[in-house]
């Protein structure tokens, strides 16, 4: 695996910034996925400069994400499984379509990009595998997903997740008086990162250039050397793939 880029971005100071929106996600969805956008964009352009590229984004509906990426200079195209979840904002395009039978050609995209995807499908490696496919030759593939045993790993149902999806949801539902917008088994599934690692290093079309935890300072990456302990602490999971 390359190193990635020498110019340090992920600070202790963008740490804590990310995690201030965080805690406004709900009340505050414009600075929460604008942060999101933007930190997102300054982690792909370390690899790939984004004017005049081609950007899918799988499993996307948030408008804030299309807005940020074409005002780089991308060509930026949502894909989603529900046609109400495509918001993809001014001058991008949306396709209703499902992440493991992407409805492009090979090689159609300069980069494919997945956040918090991976987490809500059954089989995330054959998502994995259609990004892949439809990324250029020479293209970059972005994958970002939270670990299941990580603290946020049930996202509303955390932390009693950590004894059972089934139980984490009824427990939910008794509390709140209304089930989770996450369903485990449904719509959410117990991903790990040395799942998606052991994906990553398997292709032989691709090289990963960067592994890391994702939302953690760059310190902190030797936490993925450490099976076990890795699930819990990585929280979420980012790995950049080039194609051959």
């Amino acid at each position: 695996m390359r190193r990635a880029p020498a110019t340090r971005y992920r600070t202790v100071a963008r740490s804590a910034q990310l995690f201030r929106s965080f805690l406004v996600e709900q009340t505050d969805p414009e600075r929460f996925y604008t942060d999101l956008a933007n930190d997102t964009i300054a982690l792909i352009s370390r690899h790939e400069a984004l004017r005049g590229r081609t950007v899918l984004d799988v499993g996307a509906g948030q408008e804030q994400f299309g807005r940020r990426f074409v005002e780089q200079g991308a060509r930026y195209l949502a894909v989603d499984l529900a046609r109400e979840s495509l918001v993809p904002g001014p001058a991008s395009g949306a396709v209703v379509g499902r992440g493991e039978q992407l409805p492009f050609r090979d090689g159609f995209a300069d980069v494919v990009m997945a956040n918090n995807v991976m987490e809500h499908v059954p089989r995330p490696g054959a998502v994995a595998d259609e990004m892949l496919r439809v990324v250029r030759p020479g293209g970059l593939l972005f994958i970002s997903y939270t670990a299941w045993a990580s603290p946020w790993g049930g996202h509303e149902t955390s932390p009693w997740h950590l004894l059972g999806g089934a139980y984490a949801g009824r427990r939910y539902e008794q509390t709140h008086g209304h089930p989770p917008k996450n369903v485990y088994g449904e719509s959410m599934f117990p991903t790990t990162v040395a799942g998606g690692l052991r994906w990553a290093r398997a292709q032989k079309g691709a090289s990963l250039v960067e592994a890391a935890p994702r939302y953690h300072p760059h310190w902190a990456d030797s936490v993925l050397h450490v099976p076990l302990v890795r699930e819990v602490l990585s929280w979420n999971l980012m790995m950049v793939l080039r194609r051959a």
